[in-house]
């Protein structure tokens, strides 16, 4: 449940020159080696988890007609909450509009604003776009992804792989324009295939191997593309998870290689070929040192 130091907007050595009473605050909220930031973080992941329930719980209407005024005092109370812990947090850093601008400064704002604007909002016309902001009220469980640790983990390897899957799901659309115009050819509209982009939704469905069963071919011939299609759609799936796989045992060896001293453990014992930490041949780790 602690955070990664490295992806804190604001490093501890950017807090020379402030207000001590800012420096102490900005312990509680952004490091959690001690028991003040330690106990900050339960907290708001309780707070966080409780409004989201609260959130999914008005939604179900013999819940909001029993306990409408509780969930609103509720809301408004986490909404309080929200908003302090935002304003605390821009105060006690060194460039408030550099931590606004960050992913969990979004995060934060987004957390308070739409509870704020259904305010401003009146008359019947707006009451769809006040339904909207209130539900986007859930999206406080992205708050949550501070707290994973391996979240700039699962990102680095992510953005490893980002030119593969880009490659990826361009051949996985060639294959559903193909098939889905095949399909719509062989069927045709007697069968439910009234155009091609409906046949490329039934090739989207078959491929991911959800098969809704709202469409499907009645011939011999689209019912034999229909199988090799369902076959295909096995194999396909595989290919992200491995790529993914592959970058994130990757970024693991990489972080590894970065924690522990590759140089004084050779010079300890220069017979040693394999790595003590990660297991990986030493030579690997003094090609990626050089230049």
């Amino acid at each position: 449940m602690a955070t990664n130091p490295n992806t804190s907007p604001i490093r501890l050595a950017e807090l020379k020159g402030e207000q001590p009473w800012q420096q102490a605050l900005h312990a509680v909220l952004f490091d959690d080696d001690h028991w003040p930031g330690r106990a900050f973080d339960i907290a708001l992941l309780a707070i966080i988890l409780l409004s989201v329930a609260t959130v999914m719980a008005e939604s179900v209407e013999s819940i909001r007609a029993s306990y409408g005024s509780l969930l609103l005092i509720a809301e408004w109370t986490f909404t309080v909450l929200f908003t302090l812990e935002y304003v605390l947090r821009l105060l006690c850093v060194k460039r408030p509009m550099r931590y606004a601008i960050s992913f969990f400064g979004i995060v934060d704002f987004l957390a308070v604003v739409p509870t704020y604007l259904g305010l401003l909002l009146f008359g019947g016309h707006s009451l769809v776009v006040v339904r909207v902001l209130r539900l986007a009220r859930v999206f406080r469980i992205l708050k949550l992804s501070r707290y994973v640790e391996a979240g700039d983990l699962i990102g680095s390897a992510l953005k490893a792989a980002h030119r593969k899957i880009i490659v990826f799901l361009i051949m996985v659309l060639t294959l559903v324009v193909i098939i889905g115009t095949l399909m719509y050819l062989i069927e045709g509209p007697e069968t439910g295939f009234t155009d091609i982009p409906r046949s490329m939704y039934w090739a989207i469905v078959t491929l991911t191997t959800v098969g809704y069963g709202d469409i499907a071919p009645q011939t011999f011939a689209g019912q034999t593309l229909a199988a090799l299609v369902m076959i295909l759609g096995y194999s396909i799936i595989a290919v992200p998870t491995g790529i993914v796989t592959a970058e994130f045992t990757m970024a693991q060896h990489r972080r590894k290689n970065r924690s522990h001293p590759v140089d004084s453990q050779i010079k300890l014992d220069p017979d040693v070929r394999y790595c003590k930490y990660c297991g990986s041949p030493l030579h690997a780790h003094l090609e990626r040192k050089q230049p």
